[in-house]
Protein backbone atom coordinates (compact mmCIF):
# COMPACT_ATOMS: atom_id res chain seq x y z
CA UNK A 1 0.00 0.00 0.00
CA UNK A 2 1.37 3.41 -0.97
CA UNK A 3 1.81 5.75 1.98
CA UNK A 4 2.72 8.92 0.08
CA UNK A 5 1.18 12.15 1.33
CA UNK A 6 -2.11 12.89 -0.49
CA UNK A 7 -2.50 16.29 -2.26
CA UNK A 8 -5.15 17.54 0.20
CA UNK A 9 -2.81 16.82 3.12
CA UNK A 10 -0.01 18.82 1.47
CA UNK A 11 -2.31 21.83 0.98
CA UNK A 12 -3.70 21.65 4.52
CA UNK A 13 -0.19 21.36 5.94
CA UNK A 14 0.98 24.45 4.02
CA UNK A 15 -2.01 26.39 5.39
CA UNK A 16 -1.41 25.20 8.95
CA UNK A 17 -4.73 23.34 9.16
CA UNK A 18 -4.64 20.48 11.68
CA UNK A 19 -5.64 17.20 10.04
CA UNK A 20 -4.93 13.50 9.96
CA UNK A 21 -4.88 10.96 7.16
CA UNK A 22 -7.02 7.84 7.61
CA UNK A 23 -6.23 4.67 5.67
CA UNK A 24 -9.12 2.29 4.98
CA UNK A 25 -8.06 -1.33 5.24
CA UNK A 26 -10.81 -2.63 2.93
CA UNK A 27 -12.62 -1.32 -0.15
CA UNK A 28 -15.21 1.36 0.60
CA UNK A 29 -18.55 1.06 -1.21
CA UNK A 30 -20.54 3.98 0.23
CA UNK A 31 -20.11 7.23 2.13
CA UNK A 32 -22.07 5.64 5.00
CA UNK A 33 -19.46 2.88 5.25
CA UNK A 34 -16.65 5.43 4.99
CA UNK A 35 -18.19 7.48 7.81
CA UNK A 36 -18.60 4.44 10.04
CA UNK A 37 -15.00 3.32 9.55
CA UNK A 38 -13.76 6.86 10.21
CA UNK A 39 -15.85 7.24 13.37
CA UNK A 40 -17.99 9.96 11.81
CA UNK A 41 -21.58 10.63 10.83
CA UNK A 42 -22.46 10.41 7.10
CA UNK A 43 -22.91 14.20 6.97
CA UNK A 44 -19.23 14.64 7.82
CA UNK A 45 -18.09 12.86 4.66
CA UNK A 46 -17.59 15.31 1.81
CA UNK A 47 -18.58 14.03 -1.63
CA UNK A 48 -16.86 15.54 -4.70
CA UNK A 49 -19.43 15.69 -7.52
CA UNK A 50 -18.31 16.59 -11.04
CA UNK A 51 -20.76 18.24 -13.44
CA UNK A 52 -20.42 18.86 -17.17
CA UNK A 53 -21.33 22.50 -17.79
CA UNK A 54 -20.71 22.37 -21.55
CA UNK A 55 -18.22 20.65 -23.86
CA UNK A 56 -14.81 20.92 -22.18
CA UNK A 57 -16.11 22.83 -19.13
CA UNK A 58 -16.71 21.19 -15.76
CA UNK A 59 -17.58 22.24 -12.23
CA UNK A 60 -17.18 20.36 -8.96
CA UNK A 61 -19.55 20.62 -6.02
CA UNK A 62 -18.41 19.50 -2.58
CA UNK A 63 -21.45 18.27 -0.67
CA UNK A 64 -21.88 16.94 2.85
CA UNK A 65 -22.79 13.24 2.91
CA UNK A 66 -26.39 12.62 1.91
CA UNK A 67 -27.11 16.27 1.03
CA UNK A 68 -28.93 16.75 -2.27
CA UNK A 69 -27.66 19.29 -4.77
CA UNK A 70 -30.15 21.85 -6.05
CA UNK A 71 -29.83 21.46 -9.81
CA UNK A 72 -31.89 24.61 -10.31
CA UNK A 73 -29.56 26.67 -8.13
CA UNK A 74 -26.43 25.16 -9.69
CA UNK A 75 -27.73 25.93 -13.21
CA UNK A 76 -28.42 29.50 -12.10
CA UNK A 77 -24.95 29.92 -10.57
CA UNK A 78 -23.31 28.49 -13.68
CA UNK A 79 -25.52 30.55 -16.02
CA UNK A 80 -26.66 27.47 -17.93
CA UNK A 81 -30.11 26.09 -18.62
CA UNK A 82 -28.73 22.55 -18.94
CA UNK A 83 -25.96 20.73 -17.07
CA UNK A 84 -25.35 17.04 -16.42
CA UNK A 85 -23.33 14.78 -14.18
CA UNK A 86 -19.98 13.89 -15.72
CA UNK A 87 -19.68 10.29 -16.91
CA UNK A 88 -17.18 7.91 -15.26
CA UNK A 89 -14.89 8.36 -18.27
CA UNK A 90 -15.12 12.16 -18.03
CA UNK A 91 -14.39 12.06 -14.29
CA UNK A 92 -11.20 10.09 -14.96
CA UNK A 93 -10.22 12.30 -17.91
CA UNK A 94 -10.84 15.61 -16.09
CA UNK A 95 -9.63 14.75 -12.59
CA UNK A 96 -7.16 11.95 -13.20
CA UNK A 97 -9.00 9.78 -10.65
CA UNK A 98 -11.71 7.14 -10.71
CA UNK A 99 -15.22 7.77 -9.37
CA UNK A 100 -15.17 7.14 -5.63
CA UNK A 101 -11.61 8.42 -5.16
CA UNK A 102 -12.00 12.03 -6.34
CA UNK A 103 -11.24 14.90 -4.00
CA UNK A 104 -10.89 18.61 -4.79
CA UNK A 105 -7.07 18.68 -4.66
CA UNK A 106 -4.41 17.46 -7.07
CA UNK A 107 -6.77 17.30 -10.05
CA UNK A 108 -5.42 16.78 -13.54
CA UNK A 109 -7.35 19.82 -14.83
CA UNK A 110 -8.66 22.95 -13.17
CA UNK A 111 -12.42 23.07 -12.58
CA UNK A 112 -14.72 25.62 -10.96
CA UNK A 113 -15.26 24.57 -7.36
CA UNK A 114 -18.32 25.13 -5.16
CA UNK A 115 -18.77 24.13 -1.53
CA UNK A 116 -22.28 23.37 -0.29
CA UNK A 117 -23.12 25.20 2.95
CA UNK A 118 -23.74 21.85 4.68
CA UNK A 119 -20.00 21.16 4.61
CA UNK A 120 -19.37 24.29 6.66
CA UNK A 121 -21.85 23.30 9.40
CA UNK A 122 -19.60 20.47 10.56
CA UNK A 123 -16.74 20.92 13.02
CA UNK A 124 -14.83 18.10 11.36
CA UNK A 125 -15.13 16.73 7.83
CA UNK A 126 -13.35 14.06 5.86
CA UNK A 127 -12.75 13.88 2.17
CA UNK A 128 -11.41 11.23 -0.17
CA UNK A 129 -7.94 11.78 -1.44
CA UNK A 130 -7.17 9.72 -4.49
CA UNK A 131 -6.71 6.18 -3.28
CA UNK A 132 -5.21 4.98 -6.51
CA UNK A 133 -5.96 1.80 -8.43
CA UNK A 134 -5.81 -0.57 -5.47
CA UNK A 135 -9.03 -0.41 -3.41
CA UNK A 136 -7.28 -0.95 -0.05
CA UNK A 137 -5.30 2.25 -0.63
CA UNK A 138 -8.27 4.53 0.07
CA UNK A 139 -7.43 7.53 2.19
CA UNK A 140 -9.38 10.24 3.88
CA UNK A 141 -8.24 13.45 5.44
CA UNK A 142 -10.08 14.67 8.50
CA UNK A 143 -9.85 18.42 9.12
CA UNK A 144 -11.76 21.25 10.71
CA UNK A 145 -14.22 22.49 8.09
CA UNK A 146 -13.22 26.17 8.29
CA UNK A 147 -9.62 25.29 7.47
CA UNK A 148 -10.80 22.97 4.74
CA UNK A 149 -12.72 25.86 3.17
CA UNK A 150 -9.53 27.93 3.04
CA UNK A 151 -7.66 25.04 1.49
CA UNK A 152 -10.36 24.51 -1.14
CA UNK A 153 -10.12 28.18 -2.15
CA UNK A 154 -6.41 27.62 -2.77
CA UNK A 155 -6.83 24.33 -4.65
CA UNK A 156 -5.57 24.03 -8.16
CA UNK A 157 -4.36 21.39 -10.56
CA UNK A 158 -1.78 18.97 -9.15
Amino acid sequence: MSMEQPPVSIVLEKLGVPHRVFHHENPVHSFEQAASERGQRPGQVVRSLLFRVQDGEYAMVLAAGPAQISWKLLRKILGRSRISMASEDEVLQVTGYRVGTVGPFGLLNQVRMFIDAGVMREDEVSIGCHGGDKPPDLRSVKAKSRGFHGAARNAGPG
